[in-house]
Order: structure tokens, then C-alpha cells, then sequence
């Protein structure tokens, strides 16, 4: 299958989401495909923001709102028009459910039912993707890639709002939006970097703010394992699925993983030694000597039913992720055009797939 300009192009995409790091890497594909785009998210969450530092206001049209405004997001919905939502608006980081848990079910869970709530409402919305995150898996710490039919779970209050949310996508298709014509799937993804990351708490923006200002590195979880992935790769997948939901319909309303391949998982300390030689500077870091809120230690995901049914595999080695993410920082530092040099990256991206 392969992403066709051509389906794209006029396509009406509600996007939520988009001020963040996936949506707003996921926004800048869409309008060089020609969808006509249609941002709902709250302000970019970071300060700087790939938002702000590739200018993605210029080419994207948002509405800056909050996925918990049931009554505002029907609106933006009705008045859009949208014939494909795609959902990727959340609290997206484990750490701050342990600070703030309520809020983080209130924008995972409940914006997700607002949402649907607005799709059934909403009479051209044909197709409907909705991200959740691998975390979603009752993870047992055991050493088999996860599939889509294994259990939900969550230690956490991320991961477990993340599992809710699958559980509510479900229902919603089984109970009423199958009946109304309107296909609707999940997609699970692997830990993402790449350029514009700025998130606190996330390992490759922690490394890239310590080494730029010349300090050391704490590590929190050097052991744990995850499969690393750039940007880029589920956000083919999700293209993908969306593009196929509207051409082969119900067959395809489920759940999908999109992880890369078992030479791109390894260990945080691996990752932090690899980075280490690509760094222009000195490299240091150290293990936190303080207690740390649980994560899993072991997770990896197994795609072999988008290879199968979507024709959709990983492209980039874990090495050219970690370099693609160097040099895009790398390019900002210097005071490149950050919205080309993205462009450039998804076009190198795309020269790169099967």
C-alpha cells in the first residue's frame, strides 16, 4: 500500500492535537499530501515548541481549545466538516499523571468520549483514527513482543487512561458509530523521537537540554527496555490505516501496533552511549540516587499485522533515527529554516519507504 497524494489531496482531516510533537510532524505531512487541515489542540505545552520553531501557524489552520470543552469541540466539528479525525491530543507523558492523575484521565478519557460523542453528531466524519500509546498493555515484564489482542492494563495513571481509552474506542464502534458507517481503529506506537522534542521528562529531550548547556545527565531508568522509533514511522502507519479505513472500511476498525523492528529496541543506557558518540561536546551523565515513581522495564511491541494487512514496516535503523533527530537539532542551533528542514526530513522519509 502506498500513500497516495492523489486520496489526500482536498481530503477534510480534523487533527487534534497538532501543537504537539507527533501532531505537529503529523500536521506538516498532511498539507504537503494537500489535506485540507483543521488543528483542535491547547497551546503548544513547551517553550521552545517544533510548533513555534518550524512556523507549522503558517501552513496549518488551529483552534486553540481544550479536548474537555465537550460543547466547544462539537462546534469546531459541525462548522469543519471533517470526512477523517484524527485524534492525538492527550497528556502524553508518565510522570506528570503521577503529579497530576485527574487531569490526565479528564483529557485522555473524557476528551476521547467527547470526541466521539461529536463524530456521531457530525454526519461527514466517514473515518475516525484514534492514538493511544503502547503503554496501553497490562504490562507483565516479560520478554515476547506485545500484540494487539493481549490484555490492557497500566500501573500508572498515563497507562492505564491510555488502556481506558481503548476500552472506550471499542465500545463507541461496537455501540454505535459501526451502524452509523463511520470506521474507527486505534494505533499503539513505540517510544517516538526526532527533531522539535522538547518535552520534559522524555529521555532525548533531557539529553539534548544537559549536553547543550554542559551539564550532566541524570539518568532515571538506565535499564529499562523500549522500542525506540523516529517520528516518522508510526505517523507513516497512521496515514496508512486512515487512508485504509476509508478505502476498505470495517474490515480494519480495530487495534493496531506500530513498532519498530528488534534491532531498534534497547535499553535507556544504551541509547544515552550511542548518543554519546554522535555528540559534538563532552557527554556526561549519572544515575539519579533518588527513588523514582514505577515504569515498566521491559516493553516492545509486535507489528505484524500492519506489515501483513496495511503492507506498513519500519524504515529507519535506530542509528539514522538518532542521527536524523542529532542533526534536525543541530540545524535549529545553527538558525536554520526549521519548517523546510522538517519538510526535507519527511521527503527523505518518504524517498526512503518500500
Amino acid at each position: 500500500m502506498v500513500l497516495s497524494p492523489a486520496f489526500w489531496s482536498g481530503r477534510r482531516v480534523l487533527l487534534t492535537g497538532h501543537t504537539g510533537f507527533k501532531g505537529g510532524w503529523l500536521a506538516l505531512w498532511l498539507r504537503d499530501l494537500g489535506a485540507n487541515v483543521l488543528g483542535y489542540a491547547l497551546p503548544a505545552s513547551s517553550e521552545p515548541s517544533l510548533w513555534e520553531e518550524a512556523r507549522l501557524h503558517e501552513v496549518v489552520t488551529g483552534e486553540l481549545a481544550d479536548m474537555r470543552d465537550a460543547r466547544r469541540l462539537a462546534t469546531v466539528l459541525q462548522g469543519f466538516s471533517p470526512e477523517i479525525v484524527l485524534h492525538l491530543a492527550a497528556q502524553p507523558l508518565v510522570r506528570e499523571s503521577y503529579r497530576t492523575p485527574a487531569d490526565t484521565y479528564a483529557t485522555n478519557v473524557m476528551g476521547t468520549v467527547n470526541l466521539l460523542e461529536a463524530i456521531r453528531r457530525c454526519d461527514s466524519v466517514r473515518a475516525v483514527l484514534v492514538v493511544t500509546s503502547d503503554k496501553c498493555y497490562e504490562n507483565r515484564e516479560w520478554v515476547w513482543p506485545y500484540r494487539e489482542q493481549d490484555a490492557l492494563g497500566g500501573h500508572d495513571p498515563y497507562s492505564s487512561s491510555k488502556a481506558c481509552v481503548e476500552l472506550v474506542c471499542a465500545s463507541w464502534r461496537d455501540s454505535f458509530l459501526r451502524e452509523a458507517g463511520v470506521t474507527l481503529a486505534t494505533a499503539r506506537a513505540g517510544n517516538v523521537v526526532g527533531g522539535g522534542d522538547w518535552s520534559m521528562d522524555r529521555l532525548l529531550p533531557d539529553i539534548l537540554r544537559a549536553w547543550q548547556a554542559g551539564e550532566t545527565l541524570i539518568l532515571r531508568y538506565p535499564h529499562a527496555v523500549r522500542p525506540w522509533q523516529h517520528v516518522l514511522e508510526p505517523l507513516h502507519g497512521y496515514l496508512h490505516l486512515a487512508q485504509a479505513l476509508l478505502e476498505q472500511g470495517d474490515a480494519l476498525a480495530s487495534a493496531w501496533n506500530f513498532g519498530p523492528d528488534a534491532k531498534s529496541v534497547a535499553s535507556v543506557a544504551q541509547i544515552v552511549e550511542r548518543l554519546a558518540r554522535l555528540w559534538p561536546g563532552e557527554a556526561r551523565w549519572q544515575l539519579e540516587s533518588d527513588a523514582q515513581p514505577h515504569e515498566a522495564g521491559l516493553l516492545t511491541l509486535d507489528s505484524s499485522k500492519a506489515r501483513q494487512h496495511l503492507g506498513w514496516r519500519p524504515c529507519w535503523s535506530l542509528e539514522e533515527t538518532l542521527e536524523r533527530t542529532f542533526a534536525w537539532h543541530h540545524a535549529w542551533c545553527a538558525g536554520e529554516n526549521m519548517q523546510a528542514f522538517s519538510r526535507a526530513q519527511i521527503a527523505a522519509y518518504q524517498g526512503d519507504t518500500p
